[in-house]
């Protein structure tokens, strides 16, 4: 286990004191640590967007994938500016994106405050929760055997979970099965933004796969589909509509990921 007290000093863990109750009694008074949570506003070019709970780290990556996942921008160079402002409860991405982009957010602004990671429960109507994309390309293939590798990484590269027990995951699994990024956070569609928003950062191949420690929504679906990802992992189960919209979108869909064994609901012709 890496050093906590940088944790504790960015508030993305904290400390507490428990008392452990066994068999009804109280065994013993211990220091534990808690999963950060935190209010972070959304505003585009000065116009507030949204609020959400999410573990304050990576939060650059946040940005830009929740930016590319709503629909609000089509690619990271249309996000000109990040500034990451702390205020006293909490803290403001205020985000600049290009003029062409501003006049969507009349179209899609909502009110979500007080979410921890469900993306659709403030959306005004219900034609706003399934989003109009397209189908993504068929290039993509995955090695099942390369999965059990990929969940001992996952695993272990969850410091804030190993720490808190109360954090989700979502991991880039390259073509070639190596895990090569793991971001972590309270709400699952956040920490799958936060991965999201490193993959366009960084302009990874579309051609690997995306890994969640949590079920697969159809909302989660929609956000890798739109950045053109073709495998979506899940440790958990899906959702019907999750299938349904794989189908739909030509995502692989994978559930109860664990070693040695996993379910695919949609287009399993990329597995071998």
């Amino acid at each position: 286990m890496k050093d906590v007290q940088p944790l504790l000093e960015a508030n993305i863990v904290k400390q507490t004191k428990i008392v452990r109750y066994k068999n009804g009694q109280p065994m013993s008074d211990e220091q534990d640590f808690l999963i950060g949570e935190t209010p972070v506003a959304l505003e585009y070019n000065g116009i507030a967007y949204t609020v959400m709970m999410c573990t304050p780290t990576d939060l650059e990556e946040f940005a830009i994938g929740f930016s590319l996942t709503e629909g609000i921008i089509d690619h990271s160079r249309d996000i000109h500016d990040i500034e990451i402002k702390p205020v006293c409860d909490g803290i403001t991405l205020s985000v600049t994106v290009a003029n062409r982009c501003l006049n969507r957010l009349k179209e899609k602004r909502r009110s979500l405050t007080g979410m921890t990671g469900c993306g659709i429960c403030g959306a005004e109507k219900l034609e706003g929760v399934v989003r109009t994309t397209q189908p993504v390309a068929n290039h993509a293939q995955f090695k099942v055997e390369d999965l059990d590798v990929a969940l001992s990484t996952l695993t272990s590269g969850q410091q804030y979970n190993q720490l808190t027990g109360a954090s989700h995951a979502a991991a880039y699994i390259s073509s070639d099965g190596k895990l090569e990024a793991i971001f972590e956070d309270v709400g699952r569609h956040i920490a799958l933004d936060k991965l999201i928003g490193w993959i366009t950062k960084n302009h990874k191949s579309q051609q690997g796969a995306i890994l969640v420690t949590s079920r697969a929504s159809f909302e989660m679906v929609q956000k890798v589909a739109s950045c053109g990802i073709e495998i979506l992992l899940a440790v958990s189960a899906a959702t019907s509509m999750a299938v349904e919209l794989a189908d739909k979108l030509n995502v692989t869909l994978c559930g109860y990921c664990r070693p040695g064994r996993v379910n695919v609901y949609s287009h399993f012709s990329r597995l071998n």
